[in-house]
């Protein structure tokens, strides 16, 4: 499962979702996650799911790769589907077994939430593969920057959140040796109850929480000997741009947020 989250991950291309400008893409990728939350009908989320597919097919990174990172999600899938489907009290009722009663209404809402899950997941998941680091901390820079005013320190917070998006693969990557390290030593991961699968992550939480300080400890050492300082008068190698691409890709997106919110 760790090796299946694409969270945080660059997949290098030319296609037309990586020449777009980050700016762009993050703009977009919030008001889709806002178009998603006020739809509520299935017409509406299947121009949004088919307007996925179209951008996931236009940024060529490989659909296995994409669909991969919906595996860790699945329990949550399932356990949103279920939970609906045996608590809502909404609309006709299709089964009647003893105290089991199933309703339209929560089967209709359940599968609903769990594929706004999924478009969520895809959508996030398509911004950072073709979006670089860098690219996306220019682009957090400028949409926090207007909190300047208020003395947010907009640089700062940027690459926070950046570094730690990119630190998420690298974890991922780091408990999985670990784990794969106690397995050798004779460690069981999977056997038992739910309260002995926690205790027996223990021996890899702590090497793991160790490695992490280490890790943050040598970027920042890292940072200093390169004399960063925050982002008081400093200059950028690459100057944002926004192209005719851009303004195609922002028209196209209005008229499909527009089309699915119509529905």
């Amino acid at each position: 499962m760790l090796t299946n989250v694409t969270l945080g991950q660059y997949f290098p291309g030319a296609s037309v979702a990586h020449r777009l400008d980050p700016r762009t893409k993050l703009g977009m990728s919030f008001a889709y996650i806002m178009v998603l939350f006020i739809a509520t009908s299935w017409l509406s989320y299947s121009v949004l799911g088919l307007a996925s597919l179209l951008v996931v097919w236009l940024s060529q990174v490989p659909v296995k790769m994409v669909l991969r990172g919906l595996r860790p999600i699945l329990m949550i899938l399932s356990l949103t589907v279920v939970l609906h489907v045996f608590t809502s009290r909404e609309g006709v009722e299709l089964v009647s077994l003893w105290f089991v009663r199933i309703y339209s209404g929560g089967v209709r809402q359940g599968f609903l939430l769990a594929f706004r899950l999924v478009l969520l997941v895809l959508s996030t998941s398509v911004l950072t593969l073709t979006t670089s680091p860098i690219a996306l901390t220019d682009a957090l820079e400028v949409a926090l920057r207007p909190l300047r005013r208020f003395g947010v320190p907009a640089h700062e917070l940027a690459m926070m959140m950046t570094i730690a998006l990119r630190f998420i693969p690298t974890l991922l990557e780091e408990a999985e040796k670990i784990m794969k390290a106690q397995l050798a030593r004779g460690a069981d991961f999977e056997s038992g109850g739910l309260l002995k699968r926690a205790k027996s992550l223990l021996p890899l939480l702590i090497p793991l929480f160790i490695s992490a300080f280490r890790r943050a400890d040598e970027l920042a050492m890292a940072m200093e000997a390169r004399c960063y300082r925050g982002g008081e008068g400093r200059t950028k190698y690459k100057i944002l741009k926004y192209s005719s691409l851009d303004a195609y890709a922002v028209a196209s997106f209005v008229v499909i947020s527009a089309v699915a919110l119509a529905l």
